[in-house]
């Protein structure tokens, strides 16, 4: 059978090595599987297939320190993985059978039961095994979590739900011909993919926990997901001949690919690999710049920061050894090992080219790192205030109709008294830079226009409490990049945003006395918002305004290396920095106790708020990209983001982005008429829970088209305005000069103030066509 692309040259920054107690591993598993039922009358495989694939082989690459007995193990847990893939693939997947599915997955719930020396009981008791899946998983699950800590057995018990469950993602992909877009698809296939499995396998394995205090910090999700995704990616580049194209599968990176940019199978197998460079790299680099800083911020001790760098390099051990497994296992496309089986170990067997033999993939490291080097570097070689002139944002699409509160008017003079009073129009005194609005800038942002469109319904006093936390947010957005920023004072800026949390307590304790507008204005907030609140309630609040306030950290220390972001860094954190989740939380407060905490988490409600704000942080880049870029010197953008990782220009860019938002458009449309009522017969939910999530999904809708209206009807991003500084007329970057020129300056501040009066009309000011798109 002909390829449908040449494998890329890959980023092998780390050497694969072999584990010494392969043979006994194999051995083992093989005879553990025949004990499991996964062998002879499996209808699965036969014994040349389960030979053939060599399990233990991937587990010597990928745990080559492990132990005899951890290695054994942990093989049998991937013999059982494999083949609970390949048998969700030949009963349900083949006939599309979503109702079998549905019943097969829930029993599996049951064989991980929380108590590690029991078995589930009452109602969620499984019985008895009835298959070769069910047998594997009690057995191991028995074998393994006693071992671990109570921590360390919920973050597994998650990822291999996840695991098991999220196949029925794949499965309605499949039922319905429906590909992914590339954002979505990542976020599912660290479910489905197993990665965040594998990598709970390599503290096992490693006998090397993460501490609990630091398992969900920022750098061991990114360390967690940058290793997922590039697992997964490499996977969908060796198994997409098998899966497309004989499987008929839809869930593969190159495939994703291939559909949304519109380009070659070749084209698209080169971008993944492009991608999952940038990953690796992210990884690297966390390591190097995050872990420290996260060390010495928690105060661990020297066994706990040890067993973090082990499990950091049992990931990279993993990476490595994967990758040299795909190269040689059948159950993918290349050329297979030199010699069958048996071949030398490790070595370069199958690669296009470089050295072969024992030994030799540290032979390759030399070349694969100088082969990314360019795009390591320009990363960090762009020029800074770039000259972008006028940029033509694209259509999007937008199928919600805009209603605007009837409070605009009054809202948009409180803000300004409110914002006064804060201090927000008047320098900090003593603090450089720090003068950064006026009541100029302030009506022109018209922070009112966009709650009267996202709150259309709300009274007076919410309108204004929702105008202020806006102004508050944006304030601080800007307020980091300029005194810290420009600055260099990083430290000063972990101080503040530590001091921000003291103004947001959980009971009716005091607080200290806010020294700058930033800190009396969450004070102000705070106590306004939250009075009627539950404590868990306030928790919740203020997590998700921690997430946005450490989120322009993030952005500081980019600024600060000069360092462009990876894109999927970069989106998953412009979720934070854009300040969506904290937004939204706003509305989900409002739903009261009517829904419970665990139905917020299903995956259509986290798909649908996902959806919702990816579509408006990727809005709002289009539309500040010349601000950003030229007025600022940002590289926080995805314009800018995806012109650095594709190599590309800035119309691609801006239709690549363009195309971007509008596939989360259609993504949140999906999941509110197809998902979202699946979800409440699955699961039963009764009507008032259904009428407030239906609901919800409404106040997503303004929030989305209000942000749009804002976006249009502000002068926040007009060329007028960004060249006018604070406290003063426009500056005119050129024009005539000299005696008599002054009448010619006059009309070109007459244009750009026709520029700043584009407002919008009441019921928006957008023009809607056919498809339901705007103009923009």
């Amino acid at each position: 059978m002909s390829r449908p692309f040449e494998l890329p040259d890959f980023y092998e920054p780390y050497p694969a090595r072999l584990n010494p107690h392969l043979e006994p591993a194999r051995a083992h598993s093989k005879q553990w599987a025949r004990r499991m039922g996964m062998i002879e009358g499996s209808g699965i495989w036969d014994e040349d297939d389960y030979d053939s694939h060599d399990y233990a082989l991937l587990c010597a690459y990928t745990h080559p320190d492990a132990s005899a007995d951890r290695l054994a193990t942990v093989t049998d847990w991937y013999v059982w993985v494999f083949f609970f893939d390949d048998h969700f693939l030949e009963r349900f997947k083949r006939d599309r059978d979503i109702a079998g599915a549905g019943e097969y997955l829930e029993r599996l719930r049951a064989f991980m039961p929380a108590d590690p020396g029991g078995t589930a009981r009452g109602a969620d008791a499984p019985g008895a095994p009835e298959n070769a899946v069910e047998r594997g998983l009690a057995d191991l699950w028995t074998r393994t979590v006693p071992a671990m800590s109570d921590g360390w057995r919920h973050r597994f018990a998650q990822a291999t739900r996840h695991l098991l469950e999220e196949s029925m993602w794949e499965l309605a992909n499949i039922s319905e011909g429906r590909i992914a877009n590339p954002l979505e698809y990542i976020e599912m296939r660290r479910k489905v993919g197993g990665a965040p499995w594998s990598a709970g396998l390599v503290e096992f394995a490693a006998g090397a926990e993460v501490p609990e205090a630091v398992a969900e910090s920022r750098p061991l999700r990114v360390l967690r997901d940058a290793f997922s995704d590039a697992v997964h990616l490499r996977n969908d580049l060796f198994s997409y001949q098998r899966e497309v194209e004989e499987e008929g599968e839809l869930s593969n990176g190159v495939l994703v690919f291939e559909t949304f940019l519109g380009v070659g199978t070749q084209q698209a197998a080169d971008a993944v690999n492009d991608l999952i460079t940038s990953r690796l790299h992210q990884f690297e680099h966390t390591v190097l710049t995050e872990l420290p800083p996260l060390f010495a911020e928690h105060g661990l001790d020297h066994s706990s920061c040890a067993d973090v760098l082990a499990y950091a390099k049992g990931l990279q051990d993993w990476q490595a050894g994967g990758h040299e497994w795909h190269m040689r296992s059948s159950r993918y496309m290349n050329d297979g090992p030199a010699g069958g089986r048996g071949a030398p170990l490790p070595g370069g067997a199958g690669l296009p080219h470089g050295p072969t033999g024992p030994g030799t993939s540290a032979a390759r490291i030399a070349a694969s790192v100088a082969s990314t080097l360019p795009a390591r570097l320009r990363s960090h070689a762009h020029p800074p205030y770039e000259r972008v002139g006028p940029v033509r944002v694209p259509k999007l699409r937008m199928p919600y109709t805009a209603r605007l509160s009837p409070h605009l008017d009054a809202s948009r003079e409180n803000v300004v008294d409110w914002a006064n009073r804060m201090g927000m129009l008047d320098a900090v005194p003593g603090v450089p830079f720090s003068g950064i609005w006026d009541e100029h800038k302030l009506r022109a942002f018209d922070f009112a226009l966009c709650s009267a469109g996202i709150h259309p319904d709300a009274s007076p006093a919410q309108l204004d409490l929702t105008t202020g936390w806006l102004t508050w947010g944006t304030y601080g957005d800007d307020y980091y990049p300029v005194v810290f920023g420009r600055t260099g004072d990083m430290a000063g800026a972990k101080v503040c945003t530590a001091r921000l949390s003291s103004f947001m307590p959980l009971d009716s304790g005091d607080v200290p006395a806010p020294s700058n507008a930033l800190e009396r204005g969450l004070a102000d907030l705070w106590a306004r918002t939250t009075g009627p609140m539950a404590v868990d309630a306030r928790r919740a609040f203020r997590g998700t305004i921690e997430e946005m306030t450490g989120s322009w950290l993030w952005e500081l220390a980019n600024q600060a290396a000069h360092r462009v972001p990876d894109p999927v860094d970069y989106v998953e954190m412009r979720r934070k920095t854009f300040g969506a989740e904290f937004t939204m939380s706003l509305s989900r407060l409002s739903h009261g106790r009517t829904v419970p905490a665990e139905i917020y988490r299903a995956r259509p409600v986290m798909a649908m708020e996902h959806a919702a704000g990816d579509y408006a942080g990727l809005l709002n880049d289009l539309f500040s990209y010349r601000k950003e870029v030229e007025f600022e010197g940002e590289i926080h953008n995805c314009v800018f983001v995806v012109r650095n990782f594709l190599d590309c220009g800035t119309a691609e860019a801006l239709k690549i982005v363009g195309d971007l938002a509008d596939s989360r458009m259609r993504e949140f449309e999906r999941v509110v008429s197809t998902e979202l009522p699946r979800m409440f017969a699955d699961l039963a939910l009764d009507a008032e829970v259904r009428a407030t999530l239906t609901g919800y999904a409404r106040e997503l809708q303004h929030w989305m088209a209000g942000i749009l209206v804002w976006h249009q009807g502000c002068r926040r991003y007009t060329e007028s305005e960004l060249r006018r500084p604070v406290g003063g007329p426009p500056r005119l970057p050129h024009g005539p000069t000299g005696p008599g020129t002054s009448a010619a300056r006059i009309a070109a501040a007459l244009g750009s103030a026709g520029e700043a009066a584009r407002v919008p009309e009441p019921w928006g000011g957008h023009a809607w066509n056919g498809t339901g798109e705007a103009s923009v």
